[in-house]
């Protein structure tokens, strides 16, 4: 995407809405430059009128003015930097929610594809250059567009020549900034890369400090945080001699500027051609001309960081789910919550092989079925296919004869519970943890999930009860409390069909026992697919699938597996060495 279509997209999206209040700005900085321009034109009679013909009678007068000058220049300056601020403000939240949202509905396989960091560094540095060009870059396109041109009307009207002159240094500085603009979309974009790899570092070493004492890396972890530091800096130090560039340019040229023009002012004050006056009061106009021609050289510096930022961020907004649905998708119709794959053939990624290969699995409505395999077997992909997390290649999975592909996303997971090893929790209290499967959930029906799962045991102790916060990733609390609140969570959902992904792995046997009792209630009546390591969740089972390499290798209840499957008999044996 080039750079006049970003500039439009960015102003088609997000920037036309608030035009009025562009508008007002524009008129703020009209008084800027007005007020700026009637300061320098003002020094002309003042040296004339008091100065050189002691005219005493203006002494209050041309002060005065000055003074209101001064006033209405600053707060026009103030006012228009206010309005500008809050549309920034405002553009700048709405790039955020529609990046998150993008990112909220984008489908599995996307989000795993990048590091959570490299969103992060979008939706934090990127972000700050847009806003910055729209908070600063609009407003001096105008404020100092229309203050150098009343500046430059005031200069020609004491003197052309001087004027014309002076005029010289405009195309100057604006060759220079041009050049130095490219340059900083490039050091931008690098330092971009930068945060986000600082941003994944500081993600993983905060979500992995454990791992960091025990294997006493804090040393190690030292030397990369200072590695990824260095990195960023040196990107830093670019950009801010980037910026700073133009300053020894503009000083030049000024320097240079003012010189030739005090000599040929020189020659033409002594050929009575220019008055002492007329002189000082052009002297005036060209000094404050000078911070805006500075600041517009600049300015397309600060378009280069902002448009390089929306041209990471745009990309990003327009990502589509690769999981939606289909143009004439029907709520689904759970009966029985019988599902069936059939024929289903799926890979991650087309170099890495089928993970899956043209399987067939039936699982009984209302039963436990149990799947069985080594790791990497595709057990787990079986799971995450029926709520389309991802979707099959070719194939059909169906639910009540209803293809999955065929009802809407929404009416399909709101059907679906998912209890997994890794229990996910949010920085919140525990009520809002078990009430996030819904929302609408009455406190008693709340109460009624939770001492169904046992979680009313170590809830009660706590101090704040249901109001105790558990850190990130319920880090506050054991493995066993996490576990029963995913379970009571689940329950709270009500749904039809239950997916246990090694729900009761790594747990002591008190704890596996009461997370038993637990899955029992939750799973009572219900489809339920289980994958686990443990002989003592799977027994039970209707049926249980033997998966091996992507392919059903065998299928039965337990006691037939055990004569018939030598992968089964193995995992048996080994669950019983243990």
């Amino acid at each position: 995407m080039n750079k006049v279509k970003i500039f439009k997209r960015v102003y088609q999206d997000y920037t036309k809405k608030y035009i009025k209040q562009i508008f007002l700005a524009i008129f703020f900085s009209l008084l800027v430059a007005g007020s700026t321009s009637s300061i320098a034109w003002l020094l002309d009679p003042a040296i004339e009128k008091i100065f050189i013909e002691k005219d005493q009678s203006l002494l209050v007068i041309i002060p005065g003015m000055i003074i209101i000058a001064f006033t209405v220049k600053g707060v026009s300056l103030y006012v228009a930097k206010v309005i500008m601020i809050n549309v920034a403000e405002n553009i700048k939240k709405k790039l955020q929610y529609d990046m998150l949202g993008t990112l909220i509905s984008a489908d599995t396989q996307s989000i795993d594809e990048k590091h959570s960091g490299k969103f992060i560094s979008n939706l934090t540095y990127d972000v700050l250059h847009i806003t910055t060009l729209l908070s600063n870059g609009i407003l001096n396109l105008f404020k100092d567009s229309l203050t150098l041109i009343g500046l430059l009307t005031v200069m020609f009207l004491q003197n052309w020549k001087l004027s014309l002159i002076a005029i010289v240094l405009i195309p100057i500085a604006s060759i220079a900034a041009r050049s130095l603009g490219k340059r900083m979309g490039k050091v931008t974009t690098e330092a971009q890369e930068k945060s986000a790899f600082l941003t994944r570092y500081l993600v993983e070493l905060f979500k992995n400090h454990k791992l960091t004492k025990i294997f006493q890396k804090e040393k190690y972890e030292t030397i990369r945080a200072n590695n990824y530091l260095n990195q960023l800096k040196e990107k830093s130090i670019k950009i801010g001699v980037v910026i700073v560039r133009i300053s020894p340019i503009m000083e030049v040229l000024t320097g240079v500027m003012i010189a030739i023009l005090i000599f040929y002012s020189g020659k033409l004050i002594a050929n009575d051609e220019l008055s002492v006056n007329n002189f000082f009061s052009f002297l005036a106009a060209m000094m404050l001309a000078y911070q805006p021609v500075r600041s517009l050289s600049t300015l397309n510096i600060i378009v280069n960081q902002g448009l390089s930022a929306a041209g990471r961020i745009l990309p990003v907004i327009d990502t589509k789910s690769l999981i939606k649905d289909t143009e004439n998708a029907k709520q689904i119709n759970i009966k029985n919550a019988n599902i069936k794959f059939k024929d289903v053939l799926f890979s991650y990624k087309k170099s890495d092989g089928d993970v899956l290969k043209k399987i067939d699995l039936n699982f009984d409505g209302g039963k436990m079925t149990s799947l069985v395999g080594h790791s990497g077997s595709g057990k787990s992909t079986i799971l995450n296919l029926i709520p389309r997390f991802y979707d099959s290649i070719s194939g059909d999975i169906t639910i009540d004869d209803q293809s999955i592909y065929n009802v809407t996303i929404h009416s399909l997971r709101n059907s679906i519970s998912l209890v997994s090893q890794e229990t996910t929790l949010f920085d919140d209290t525990i009520k809002n943890n078990i009430k996030y499967a819904n929302l609408d959930a009455t406190d008693q029906e709340i109460f009624d999930a939770v001492k169904l799962s046992h979680c009313d045991e170590f809830i009660n102790k706590l101090p704040n009860k249901y109001e105790t916060l558990i850190g990130e990733d319920g880090v506050r609390l054991s493995g066993g409390e996490k576990q029963r609140i995913s379970i009571a969570r689940a329950m709270l959902k009500k749904s039809s069909i239950i997916l246990l992904d090694e729900a009761t792995s790594s747990l002591d046997s008190e704890t596996e026992t009461k997370i038993q009792d637990a899955l029992k209630i939750l799973t009572n009546n219900k489809t339920t697919i289980v994958i686990a390591h443990r002989l003592s969740t799977i027994l039970n089972s209707n049926n249980i699938y033997v998966i091996d390499s992507g392919e059903v290798i065998d299928n039965g209840k337990h006691e037939e597996l055990l004569v018939k499957s030598k992968i089964y008999k193995n995992f048996h044996d080994k669950q019983i060495q243990r």
